[in-house]
């Protein structure tokens, strides 16, 4: 980069929003930065967090180094208000990329498109690990920021789908869920379920993403045999974890920290079987057998908002985006 070690590139939501990149491309994004962090190349400590008494408010910072890419990079996060609905509630997250070769800054960045990017993805990860080889039928449950993403990224990873479910009750919501499974998969529709039990009964891979204050809470015994439950919000009760054939994790370390509202009487969470970096590695795999009820946990990776930030920050920079500003000066 032509650039002195005073300056930094700035990336706004604005800058990011008009990239074009594919879900293929994030998809494959995310899966090499777990196949990097599994082969020992890659450094992802575990996230600091502070949180006050009350619970108004809760902050993260992850510093994290991509091996392939040669990049350090710093990811904070900051929500206000969680008591609050989500309109109510203020969200910022940022993303500093450092070049490890160079020693200069390669650029900071909004990180929301990114984490609403990385999330589904990872999700559709474990859909494609975990999932019953004759899965055929997904549901959703929320119509937040991940459950409009969901089902698109879901059919990247499991083309073979063949009905998709959606459990939401907010219109725009579920219309917005629509809208993006129509650009993406435009041959595609999607069925709204009132009845969740029964939904859940018949369906392959679950997909909760539902916010805090929902009442969707899917049971255990409403799980077929050979499903898959995967957690990134809301939407699954604890059943559906300690009574799991298999539980798979993203981190073990991380669901520790913020699955708590998962733990049993004794606030306990039960033992994580693998990692996802290790089971994308293909040192072992998920599912052993066809009929085990496996409960998957997505919290984010430092590793992948980095790798899929330097891919944001390489097509920035091809096409001219951004702000340089002389911080250092």
């Amino acid at each position: 980069m032509d650039r002195d070690d005073t300056t930094l590139r700035v990336l706004s939501t604005s800058d990011l929003a008009g990239l074009d990149i594919s879900l293929t491309d994030v998809v494959d994004t995310v899966e090499q930065a777990y196949r990097t962090l599994a082969a020992g190349e890659s450094d992802n400590p575990r996230k600091l967090t502070v949180k006050p008494a009350d619970g108004h408010s809760v902050a993260y910072a992850m510093l994290g180094r991509d091996g392939v890419r040669k990049v350090v990079a710093i990811k904070t996060s900051y929500k206000h208000g969680l008591h609050e609905s989500r309109e109510q509630q203020h969200y910022y997250t940022t993303l500093t990329i450092y070049d490890d070769v160079t020693g200069l800054p390669v650029a900071m960045m909004d990180c929301s498109r990114i984490g609403s990017l990385r999330t589904p993805a990872v999700s559709a990860l474990l859909a494609r690990e975990c999932a019953a080889p004759d899965a055929s039928t997904a549901l959703v449950i929320g119509t937040g920021t991940q459950g409009r993403l969901a089902l698109p990224f879901l059919l990247t990873t499991l083309p073979k789908l063949d009905r998709l479910l959606l459990s939401g009750t907010h219109p725009d919501g579920i219309a917005a869920v629509r809208a993006e499974l129509a650009r993406h998969f435009p041959d595609r529709q999607v069925e709204l379920v009132t009845d969740l039990k029964a939904a859940a009964r018949d369906t392959d891979v679950v997909v909760a993403t539902a916010g805090a204050h929902t009442l969707a809470a899917v049971e255990a015994d409403w799980l077929r045999p050979g499903a898959t439950a995967i957690l990134v919000g809301h939407g699954l009760a604890p059943s559906t974890l300690h009574r799991a054939d298999r539980v798979i994790a993203t981190s073990e370390a991380q669901m520790q920290v913020t699955g708590t509202d998962m733990a049993d009487a004794d606030g306990k969470l039960p033992a994580v079987d693998l990692e996802l970096p290790v089971v994308v590695s293909g040192v072992s795999r998920a599912r052993t057998a066809a009929d085990q009820r496996i409960f998957a946990y997505n919290s984010g990776l430092v590793v992948t908002d980095i790798a899929l930030g330097h891919r944001f920050a390489q097509l920035a920079l091809d096409q001219g985006l951004g702000t340089e500003i002389s911080l250092w000066k």
